[in-house]
């Protein structure tokens, strides 16, 4: 099976500093991928670096047939590959159907709209009954759901996802677990990252353990969380 993202020997950082020491990893059409590790490991620059937030000083990126080493983050997202930072960045002053239609701000994002946003209906349906609202009026765990909906928006082949379980209460981590399981089952790639294993076990195809920006380990999820002193070397 031909990979639908390679990422090939990333190096990567900020003003010189190298975080990322040679990352490699890839992701096959409809595989769900978690990357885990300690807060402050690299995770969120492996993700930024991905979706061209962050410079990549060696190594290589493709998606698809699409060579994304070193293009901007515009083009990067056109290509597919949407990346859902963390927290809850929405725009409050705006409706939920307004949050949702920035998401598809692209061209060919922009005359699927409709055809996308049944998708997400279908996906979510009580978000239909709440496109009307203000995004300020919704619930932590709604905020970031919703950023969630708005990266489905965009026409995505892969959606990258940093932390989603970052600051909410264990029922709302639930929630919002629950809803990436949709995505997944719906077919949609996607990559994730998180500090807790936890919250992942049921949702990963395979798992990469990140430490000191480097991959520590890579196997399938039955595998990797058969070895629980592994689990609590790298993350406690």
């Amino acid at each position: 099976m031909t990979s639908l993202l390679e990422v090939s020997d990333l190096v990567a950082g900020y003003g010189g500093a190298t975080v990322l020491h040679g990352v490699s990893l890839r992701i096959d059409p409809g595989e769900t991928v978690v990357v885990l590790g300690p807060n402050g490991h690299g995770k969120s620059t492996l993700l930024r670096a991905l979706s061209g937030l962050v410079p990549l000083y060696d190594g290589k990126v493709t998606l698809g047939q699409i060579d994304l080493t070193g293009r901007p983050a515009y083009a990067i997202a056109s290509a597919g590959l949407i990346h859902v930072p963390q927290g809850d960045l929405v725009f409050p002053e705006m409706t939920v159907l307004e949050n949702l239609l920035m998401g598809c701000y692209q061209k060919d994002a922009w005359r699927a709209r409709s055809e996308s946003l049944r998708r997400v209906f279908a996906l979510f349906p009580p978000i239909a009954e709440r496109q009307r609202q203000l995004a300020r009026s919704l619930s932590g765990g709604e905020r970031r759901m919703l950023a969630i909906w708005r990266g489905l928006m965009a026409k995505a082949r892969l959606l990258v996802l940093d932390e989603p379980s970052m600051g909410l209460a264990p029922l709302v981590v639930e929630d919002v677990y629950k809803a990436i399981a949709s995505i997944k089952e719906s077919g949609l790639s996607i990559l994730l990252v998180d500090e807790n294993a936890d919250n992942v076990g049921g949702l990963a195809d395979r798992i990469y353990l990140l430490e000191a920006g480097q991959i520590a380990r890579e196997g399938k999820t039955a595998e990797l969380f058969g070895d629980q002193a592994l689990l609590s070397a790298y993350l406690g």
